[in-house]
């Protein structure tokens, strides 16, 4: 499902960047609107989340079922140079993962089928900082790339609860820190700017809260847990 939404929005978006580009329309839209030093809009977007795996022993994989989320957020862009820009999109991105375990995990321990699941809700106050590097203009619209930092405050962490997994809670920690690449188009219409993009988010520091036990099925062979993510988001400006 995930590679057939991707696949469709890129095949969307070049077969409008084509059309554009041998169109006989040579009237530009809002063509004055990246001479500005500062502009402002917001974006709402599809993500999807994952979950990298690092294990002490070599056991089954925790399987992760995703699920699409929602995003929403407002950006603030900073004109370098006529290529150049530094964004700035803080937003809330809300999103569901379920790990599945295998019953090697539980040897020797009774167990029942819900011990097999945890689920796993995350919502995201996201901030990055991003550099946007685009093309030169080309009718009315401009191809660029994007990447840079962020970071993520999770208020449905449960990092505070004292209650683990004995007791049915998964915690994970409350701040994480990414990197981000990504891409899109630029798109000026009669009265403003609309880019559709997409990007992947990828971790960089340990998500998971450990249960009290070290040799707890649920977290015991974890070494590491990262968060990864592709955001699908429609910028207005």
């Amino acid at each position: 499902m995930k590679k057939l939404v991707v696949f469709f929005f890129l095949l969307i978006a070049s077969q409008a960047s084509f059309a554009q580009l041998f169109s006989k329309e040579k009237i530009k839209n809002i063509e004055n609107f990246d001479k500005q030093f500062l502009t402002w809009g917001y974006f709402l977007g599809l993500n999807s989340y994952d979950f990298n795996f690092d294990y002490n022993e070599d056991k089954k994989d925790i399987l992760v079922e995703t699920s699409f989320g929602f995003s929403v957020g407002l950006i603030g862009d900073m004109r370098i140079n006529d290529f150049f820009n530094i964004r700035l999109e803080p937003g809330l991105f809300v999103t569901k993962r379920n790990l599945m375990y295998d019953e090697s995990y539980f040897e020797g321990i009774d167990f029942n089928n819900s011990d097999l699941l945890r689920e796993v809700n995350s919502t995201y106050i996201h901030v990055p900082l991003l550099i946007k590097a685009s093309t030169k203009r080309i009718n009315n619209f401009k191809p660029f790339i994007v990447g840079g930092f962020s970071t993520a405050l999770n208020l449905s962490s449960n990092e505070k609860n004292p209650d683990d997994n004995d007791n049915g809670e998964f915690r994970t920690k409350s701040n994480m820190f990414f990197y981000e690449l990504g891409f899109g188009i630029d798109f000026y219409l009669y009265w403003f700017k609309f880019t559709p993009s997409i990007r992947g988010v990828f971790a960089l520091n340990d998500e998971l809260v450990r249960d009290e036990d070290p040799n707890s099925p649920w977290t015991g062979n974890v070494t590491t847990m990262k968060s990864r993510g592709i955001f699908i988001n429609f910028t207005f400006q």
